[in-house]
């Protein structure tokens, strides 16, 4: 049997009843696999650099100096320590007027940091830097490239840092505990930690993150981590949290599940839409060996032999297009690579033969969901089919295993999302779009009959009847084809929308610097140089850190709440304030602005519906020490797209009489007066001021980097709508050229017949294009008034867009599928019928 399975596989490809089958396959496998390397050969990155993550074995991670009891029972137990102070601080370079700053990530370490990994540092920029376990020397920092390039200073030159001026010593090229190479906003500016104090930079309100390294025997770690881990549940210690080789910093874990959960399940697509296209090749397959398996009926063949020979031809054509999809994914990743590889600085390890093995697997469950029921179909093919013409229906048990076909798609969104709830979701919303789709198709099908008679044409005449003749095989058509605009024009068009109007949600006047840390002392003259300047909208707010006890008296920790946002914000400290007026882009929701004449607190209403707040509730901070209990009489909706100073929690005055603070201000700086910026860190070295624009220009790039990725992976999904559109004529092609063959001995000539297909082309892409474009719309809309809450533009281009492009494709694909079916003379076909 297999012997003759193999004499039939190649019969078949001679005859080119399985090339298609295979191009389906192959493009299935490729978009997985591809998606496959990548985030193995990142997860495999990670794991290899798990202890460098850290730069030690554990990290006890605080928002103040770390308690000294923990430092000493550390050390009792044996254990290496080294710490780092990490905080955002200018850099500045030059004298007087001609100074120039940066905002930088100053980190301060100890001696014997790091306790795993090695730094490595260079003398120029272009060196390829060296190894090296000391830390930087008194006077002098190590700094990044973009120091350098920034400040437009060499090795050598003086940087200065605060009320102290230090010597750069060296280029840092490789720092172990940096987050995985992650792009940083800042750049890193490394110096010993007792120089620190003469900078002065770190002051009350300064936001801090302090480290200590721990690193020795695994036993000992292990236990020093239970104790520590005791140790902050028993005593409720708030921003106080341990990392550790086996956590391996969550946050870059969880960011690289959710891209890989995202970008699989876009590769999903196509596969799902590619899947469609080998049921349809397969049943193509069924009815062109109807009568060959009739035939080998008569000679003595049962039913499970039957059913046997084709399923070893079906395995073999699985096996060799899952083979040749995973190497094409191979070769695909590598753009990912190019793409998503910028952002981390780490050279990746080689990919493994995983994901190329689960390629395979994919392409195999899609061949045993949606090919083998069509084949199974063949087994019930009567003898007397050789003799007698009619093909029984299918039998309920074949019809049924189609069910294997939504299982197989469910179990493979499933495995994909790794997550039941959202590849549910996914599959629900998937089928749901499929289903609209279909039924949309199918009325503008039916509303054609009325139109047949608008031209008094043959070609438009035979082209509405043609398609009403095969409404099933049209309605595919037009589906599948939208799905792939659909999803194509989701990240060009309606990508571009959405930027523009989160753009045109910020006003050009926003303000574009945040400049913090301004002590008290300081805030009359910092008001009159910005005064000076011409800046308007300058004012100034208290800034007071302070950390949420409890809620209603009941005291609150992150394993209060279930929801990640809500753990991390009540674990860290919130930044305060206190105002007798209400700020503007400040509305007022629910009760009302406080009078002043006992505490009392406003909330904003999305941190309100985060910690479950509501009017009434009392809320208990921590502030230096000094607790402050006040009941929320006020919600506020923010304006966060006006770039303004905004706060989560202001309380009135009176409840925060003499609370240490610093002051925050946020105003537009013109071009033409970048200067100011550089004067004000140059007379007031402890501010740092945050360029706005700057950060958002860097997040978008990223951001254009991943969407430029997942647009090279719906190419996927074009293709397999493509080839879906392309199975769905070629299904029909003998049907269309015996339809051909009559027509034109009946006197329609070829030039009729071939205007004719090119209008069905152009209604069946012209369809597909408009439903993409509407759907491609509507989760436009839904994105901006759901999740990024600006006002949404419906723009014309995206239907103009989506009819072109969807007339384009089904024109390629309808001259692939359908150029030989005028070939044939009208003699040939009249002898066949």
């Amino acid at each position: 049997m297999f012997v003759q399975s193999l004499r039939m596989t190649q019969r078949d490809w001679r005859a080119g009843e399985l090339r298609f089958l295979l191009v389906s396959l192959i493009v299935a496998v490729a978009a997985l696999s591809s998606v496959g390397f990548f985030v193995d050969r990142m997860r495999a990155g990670l794991n290899r650099d798990a202890h460098q993550l850290l730069g030690a074995d554990l990290v006890i991670r605080a928002d103040e100096p770390i308690a000294a009891a923990m430092r000493k029972e550390a050390q009792q137990r044996g254990l290496q320590l080294a710490d780092t102070t990490v905080f955002p601080s200018m850099a500045i370079a030059g004298e007087g007027e001609q100074a120039v700053s940066k905002l930088a990530s100053i980190k301060a370490v100890t001696t014997g940091y790091p306790l795993r990994g090695k730094l490595k540092v260079a003398e120029t920029v272009a060196g390829e830097g060296e190894v090296t376990d000391v830390i930087p020397a008194a006077g002098t920092v190590w700094v990044d490239p973009g120091i350098l390039e920034s400040l437009n200073v060499a090795v050598g030159s003086p940087l200065k840092l605060g009320d102290k001026t230090f010597t750069i010593a060296k280029v840092l090229n490789f720092e172990p505990d940096r987050g995985a190479g992650f792009m940083n906003f800042a750049p890193r500016v490394m110096l010993a930690q007792t120089d620190l104090a003469a900078t002065n930079l770190v002051q009350n309100g300064s936001r801090v993150s302090y480290r200590m390294l721990v690193a020795g025997k695994q036993a000992d770690v292990a236990a020093f981590d239970k104790q520590v881990l005791e140790q902050i549940e028993k005593q409720n210690l708030k921003g106080v949290r341990t990392e550790s080789l086996e956590s391996g910093r969550p946050e870059m874990r969880a960011t690289l599940e959710r891209a890989e959960q995202f970008l699989s399940l876009v590769g999903l697509l196509s596969a799902m839409l590619a899947a469609v296209a080998v049921a349809m090749a397969a049943r193509r397959f069924m009815l062109r060996h109807v009568d060959a398996c009739a035939m080998l009926r008569c000679l003595g063949m049962t039913q499970n032999q039957v059913t046997s020979l084709y399923l070893i031809e079906f395995l073999i054509v699985g096996l060799l297009g899952s083979a040749v999809g995973a190497a094409i994914g191979f070769a695909a990743h590598f753009v990912l690579i190019e793409w998503l590889g910028k952002l981390v600085t780490n050279g990746l390890p080689a990919a493994s033969f995983l994901p190329a093995a689960q390629g395979i697997v994919t392409g195999l469950l899609l061949l045993i969901g949606f090919a083998v029921p069509p084949i199974l179909q063949l087994r019930n093919v009567p003898h007397n089919r050789v003799i007698r013409r009619e093909q029984d229906m299918p039998q309920p048990m074949t019809i049924a295993t189609y069910v294997l076909g939504l299982l197989t798609f469910v179990g493979l969104l499933l495995w994909q999302a790794g997550n039941v709830k959202l590849g549910l979701l996914t599959a629900a919303g998937f089928l749901g779009g499929l289903a609209g789709f279909a039924v949309i198709s199918w009325f503008a099908l039916k509303s054609l009959q009325s139109l047949r008679g608008l031209i008094n044409h043959p070609s438009w005449r035979f082209a509405v009847t043609a398609l009403q003749r095969r409404p099933g095989a049209t309605v595919v058509q037009v589906v599948a084809l939208a799905l792939g605009l659909m999803a194509l024009l989701l990240l060009t068009v309606i990508r571009g929308d959405l930027v523009s109007a989160w753009r045109n949600a910020t006003p050009p006047d926003a303000p574009n610097r945040f400049v913090i840390n301004i002590q008290p002392e300081q805030k009359a003259q910092i008001e009159a140089r910005l005064a000076q300047n011409n800046i308007a909208g300058n004012d100034l707010y208290p800034m007071i850190r302070g950390r949420l006890l409890a809620i209603n008296g009941k005291e609150i920790t992150g394993e209060t709440f279930i929801e990640d946002r809500a753990k991390r914000l009540v674990d860290r400290e919130f930044n305060l304030s206190t105002m007798m007026k209400i700020p503007e882009q400040n509305e007022i929701t629910a009760g009302r602005w406080f009078d002043n004449s006992k505490p009392e607190a406003s909330v904003e209403v999305g941190l309100a519906k985060t910690l479950n707040l509501k009017l009434g509730d009392h809320l208990k901070f921590d502030v230096a020490g000094e607790t402050v209990d006040v009941p929320i009489t006020s919600l506020r909706k923010l304006e966060w797209g006006s770039m303004r100073v905004n706060f989560f929690v202001i309380i009135n005055p009176a409840a925060m009489k003499d609370m240490p603070q610093t002051w925050i201000t946020a105003f537009h700086l013109p071009q033409t007066n970048t200067g100011l910026e550089n004067q004000l860190t140059r007379d007031f070295p402890n501010l740092t001021v945050v360029d706005i624009g700057s950060m958002l220009k860097q997040v978008q790039e990223v951001i254009d980097q991943v969407v430029t990725a997942v647009e090279f992976l719906f190419l996927f999904t074009l293709a397999s709508g493509m080839l879906v559109l392309y199975a769905a004529l070629a299904s029909s092609q003998d049907q269309r050229t015996r339809e051909a063959g009559l027509l034109r001995a009946l006197g329609a000539t070829r030039k009729q017949l071939s205007q004719s297909q090119w209008i069905e082309f152009a209604l069946v892409g012209g369809l597909a294009g408009l439903l993409a474009a509407t759907g491609a719309t509507a989760v436009g809309w839904s994105l901006a008034h759901f999740v990024f809450d600006f006002e949404w533009m419906f723009s014309p281009v995206v239907w103009l867009a989506g009819l072109g492009i969807g007339a384009a494709c089904a024109f390629i694909g309808g001259w692939v599928g359908l150029r030989h079916v005028l070939k044939q003379p009208p003699l040939q076909t009249l002898r066949e019928a």
